[in-house]
């Protein structure tokens, strides 16, 4: 967290490092964001998925314990996953199982300061994951139909999943409520492979998004300069538009 603000951020994205801190930790931690004017913005790491209808109750009791850490940490939003392809089991069963349990898991959070994000992953990173695609993706979302309920655009994994990036965020910028940002190869810094991140910061500020964008990239060079060189980057960006 020191690290982070260092570099001018004022969030931090967890991925369920909590899970065994005891309570004096969670007092620690609080303290020590308040200090520095940290939010825990996101956290992850759910142990089962939404695209498998039978593993539905298990996903929705990850859910309900997720919530009551989210709520002592002050963490506003949830990265839910499909997870892998259920053999045996038709795409379309699969879309409609991601779409219920999404639905399910709104009513969870109905009235909460939370929103769940629905996240896709190139099939690179893992060949047997179901949303990959991210028009798939925002059709989950529409048919969810939930304020609450949104899409996690990871631009490293949109691009090695098709592209074709900014035509996908003018469409359906709504139903986004989160970017993840890393370059393609790689997955480092911005500048650093193929993906024009300057007109994409362009793009994401003309639609009046007033989100997170959290940099999810490995650094070639020094973590905290290279955290704060990407912060200003997109600032700059963001301002030229």
């Amino acid at each position: 967290m020191e690290k982070v603000a260092e570099a001018g951020y004022h969030a931090v994205e967890l991925v369920g490092e909590y899970a065994k801190w005891p309570e004096d930790d969670f007092r620690r931690y609080n303290k020590k964001r308040a200090e520095l004017g940290i939010t825990f913005d996101t956290t992850a790491g759910l142990r089962h998925g939404v695209a498998d209808p039978s593993a539905r109750q298990a996903f929705l009791a990850d859910v309900r314990k997720e919530l009551s850490i989210m709520e002592k940490i002050e963490c506003p939003s949830l990265i839910v996953l499909t997870g892998n392809v259920v053999p045996g089991l038709s795409p379309k069963a699969q879309h409609d199982s991601c779409v219920e349990g999404l639905k399910r898991a709104a009513e969870l959070v109905e009235g909460k300061n939370i929103t769940l994000l629905l996240e896709n992953i190139d099939l690179e990173e893992n060949p047997h994951y179901y949303l990959w695609s991210v028009p798939e993706a925002f059709k989950i979302i529409e048919a969810v139909n939930h304020p609450q309920v949104k899409f996690l655009y990871d631009f490293y994994h949109a691009q090695i999943s098709g592209g074709n990036l900014i035509a996908n965020l003018k469409k359906h910028a709504d139903k986004v409520g989160l970017f993840h940002i890393a370059d393609v190869p790689g997955r480092h810094e911005p500048g650093t492979g193929e993906i024009n991140y300057i007109n994409i910061y362009k793009k994401i500020a003309e639609l009046n998004y007033h989100g997170y964008v959290a940099m999810e990239f490995l650094p070639t060079g020094d973590t905290v300069k290279s955290l704060a060189h990407a912060r200003q980057e997109a600032l700059q960006a963001a301002q030229a538009r």
